[in-house]
C-alpha cells in the first residue's frame, strides 16, 4: 500500500508542467535507461511544453541520484528513469539511504528486454544442454562475465548457476560494455546479460554464439532461440527500464505522465528505435509498475539471501 500512496492525492495538475523537469538516470549515458531517457524526453518536452533534461547521476552505481530523487520535491519536476536493479539494490546493499517500496511513486514501466545466454565461439557449443555439459568438465578454467557485482547479468548468471548445477566463478566489469568485449576477446566465456545493443549485434556477426533468451517466452527479436525455461522449467529473467516520482507526487501528475508516454510509445519512430534495442514495449499502468517491483524485490532477495551474494 506504501507503494501506492502517492497516486491517491486528488491535486490536479493542468497547468504541469510549468517549468523544466529534470530526469535523473542511475547510470552511465549509452545503457539501456539512458537511451531509453533520451529517447523519450525530447517527445515528453514536444507533448507537454517545458524541457525535460536528462541528467546522469551515476555516484555509486547510481545509489546516490536515487536518493536525491527520493529526497526531491514530490511536484513532479524530478523524476527518475530507473532499471532492474532498483528492486535487488536493498537485499545486495545495507542501509541504503532510501526505501524503494515507500519513497517512490511508479509512474510506468517503460520496456522490457530479453536477457540472452551467450558464449565465445571457441568453447564449441550450440545448445543450453552442451554449454551445461562443458561447463560441468571445464569449470576450473571457465569465467562468466558480468556488468557489476550488482548488476542483474550477475544475479541472472547465479540463478542459472543454480538451476544447471554448475560452478563458475565471475569477473565483475564496470558495466556491460567493457564485459562485453572482453567475452568477445575470450577472456570470459559466457555471460547472460540484457540482449540489447552490442550482444545481439555479435550473435548475428558471429562473434558470439548466443544459446538461449530468458524470457517467458521466445524473444521475437531472437525467434530461433529457444527459452533457458524449456531446459529449466520456471526459470525467468529479465531487464527493464521504468519511470519513477517521489512518494507524494500528485496522482494527477503521475497519469499525466503516464498518459503521456502512452500516446508516445504507440508512435512508429519510437517503436521503430526501442525495436533496434531488442526492446518489448510495455507502457504499463502505474500499479502494474508497482506490483513488478515488489515482486522482483521479494525475488531477487530471496535468490539473494539464499546464494548469500555479496559485493565484493
Amino acid at each position: 500500500m506504501a507503494l501506492l500512496a502517492a497516486l491517491s492525492s486528488p491535486l490536479a495538475a493542468q497547468d504541469y508542467p510549468s517549468k523544466p523537469v529534470h530526469v535523473f538516470v542511475p547510470a552511465s549515458p549509452g545503457g539501456a535507461s539512458d537511451i531509453a531517457a533520451r529517447l523519450l524526453s525530447p517527445k515528453l518536452a514536444e507533448a507537454l511544453g517545458q524541457p525535460f533534461v536528462v541528467e546522469n547521476r551515476v555516484a555509486s552505481g547510481g545509489i546516490v541520484g536515487t536518493a536525491q530523487l527520493a529526497k526531491a520535491p514530490a511536484d513532479g519536476y524530478a523524476i527518475m528513469m530507473t532499471f532492474d536493479t532498483f528492486a535487488s539494490n536493498p537485499h545486495l546493499y545495507k542501509d541504503l539511504p532510501y526505501d524503494v517500496l515507500k519513497d517512490f511513486a511508479p509512474i510506468m514501466l517503460v520496456v522490457r528486454y530479453p536477457q540472452i545466454l551467450v558464449v565465445h565461439p571457441s568453447l564449441g557449443v550450440k545448445t543450453v544442454p552442451e554449454f551445461v555439459a562443458y561447463a560441468k568438465a571445464n569449470s576450473a578454467k571457465m569465467n562468466y562475465g558480468s556488468a557489476g557485482p550488482a548488476s542483474s547479468s550477475r544475479l541472472a548468471f547465479e540463478l542459472f548457476k543454480d538451476a544447471a548445477g554448475i560452478d563458475i566463478v565471475a569477473v565483475h566489469y564496470k558495466g556491460g560494455g567493457p564485459a562485453i568485449n572482453d567475452l568477445v576477446a575470450g577472456t570470459v566465456q559466457v555471460m547472460l546479460i540484457q540482449a540489447g545493443g552490442a550482444v545481439g549485434q555479435n550473435v548475428k556477426s558471429g562473434k558470439l554464439v548466443g544459446l538461449a533468451t530468458s524470457g517467458r517466452q521466445r524473444s521475437p527479436h531472437f525467434p530461433e532461440l529457444p527459452t533457458i525455461a524449456e531446459f529449466y522449467p520456471g526459470f525467468e529473467t529479465t531487464s527493464w527500464v521504468g519511470a519513477i516520482a517521489p512518494a507524494g507526487t500528485p496522482r494527477a501528475v503521475i497519469e499525466k505522465l503516464n498518459g503521456a508516454l502512452v500516446k508516445i510509445l504507440s508512435e512508429p519512430d519510437v517503436k521503430a528505435r526501442f525495436d533496434a534495442q531488442s526492446a518489448e514495449i510495455v507502457a504499463s499502468t502505474p500499479e502494474q509498475f508497482a506490483d513488478l517491483i515488489r515482486s522482483e524485490s521479494a525475488k531477487w532477495g530471496k535468490v539473494i539471501r539464499e546464494k548469500n551474494i555479496r559485493i565484493d
